[in-house]
């Protein structure tokens, strides 16, 4: 069954409402004066492309797995987006995803680390929020954020 435009726009805005706060989440926790929880940072960070990602796919009724890997979402983003290669460096956020929110499988994340994750998905949101934006989607291009 396919899918009504205002359904798949409400699903794309979903994705974009979640991504959002992850990236806000991770911003904000960058600002702790102390014990600044850098895994987290990663994890949110990571969580931010991710959704983004699946918020393109959602727009074009491409069906995906729930994954974590990046990798495979910006394959199947391929299908009808000319931007990936400019995101490529967001594969780095995959091992975010899982290994940085539970002990014993990652040692730690550095404050590096965090910064670069942070980075890679604000570069990842703004590419995504203007290819959606030229493909038609209404939504405010804030890239600025």
């Amino acid at each position: 069954m396919k899918l009504r435009k205002s359904d798949i726009t409400k699903k794309v805005r979903e994705w974009l409402t979640y991504a959002e706060e992850d990236l806000r989440i991770a911003r904000h926790a960058l600002t702790l004066s102390s014990s600044v929880p850098y895994r987290l940072i990663a994890f949110h960070a990571q969580q931010c492309a991710e959704k983004y990602l699946k918020s393109y796919l959602a727009y074009h009724s491409i069906d995906f797995p729930y994954t974590h890997d990046i990798s495979k979402l910006l394959k199947w983003c391929e299908e009808k987006a000319d931007w990936t290669d400019k995101i490529r460096q967001a594969e780095e956020l995959t091992p975010f995803a899982v290994t940085a929110r539970y002990p014993g499988i990652w040692k730690s994340v550095t404050k590096r680390q965090a910064l670069r994750a942070v980075k890679i998905a604000s570069q990842t949101r703004n590419v995504i929020r203007r290819a959606l934006i030229k493909e038609g989607l209404k939504i405010k291009n804030e890239d600025s954020k």
